[in-house]
């Protein structure tokens, strides 16, 4: 019942993280972007994050592997890793704003709010001209594909895999020094 009213939501993100497709010309951010913030992610925004991660509860068999690739944001340019990190951002958000028991949704707060914050942020970054590369086209079909799943396997998927998403949003900000 719950999953037909999280199809609009899942699309959202899904078009978002694919049409933002974004990035910056010549590898360089766009005014107004404020991502220098993120390049020292504060350890008690990362230990909320690390304690909703443990704290949730797994008991769906997922073959999404969504978060597993042979590449990192490290390897991608610029801008592709900035679109990396709007669509992670995008998923992350959607997936932490569903429905939880009330123990899981009391921790997943202060994660939920860090990671909302940080996407407003990203999508100042957004230049929507940038077509992603091939490996990050790849991925984001990947992503479309993963959001075809069951919405708790993705959501399992992206809980579990939140502290990549961390770092993914570190090194965009860290530029050329990720």
């Amino acid at each position: 019942m719950s999953c037909l009213s999280l199809t609009p939501l899942l699309v959202l993100v899904l078009v978002l993280g694919v049409s933002l497709g974004a990035a910056f010309p010549h590898d360089t951010l766009r005014k107004g972007c404020s991502l220098s913030k993120y390049r020292n992610i504060d350890p008690d925004e990362r230990k909320a994050v690390d304690k909703m991660r443990q704290e949730f509860v797994n008991n769906h068999k997922c073959n999404t592997r969504l978060f597993h690739r042979k590449w990192n944001a490290v390897h991608l340019p610029m801008s592709d890793r900035v679109v990396l990190v709007v669509a992670e951002l995008n998923l992350t958000t959607a997936m932490l704003e569903l429905p939880a028991a009330p123990s899981f949704a009391e921790v997943r707060q202060r994660p939920l709010e860090f990671f909302s914050h940080a996407r407003e942020d990203v999508r100042g970054c957004v230049d929507p001209s940038h077509q992603p590369s091939g490996r990050l086209r790849h991925w984001l079909h990947k992503l479309q594909v993963a959001m075809r799943t069951s919405t708790a396997c993705l959501r399992a998927t992206t809980i579990l895999h939140v502290l990549q998403v961390l770092d993914n949003l570190r090194c965009a900000a860290l530029l050329d020094k990720c």
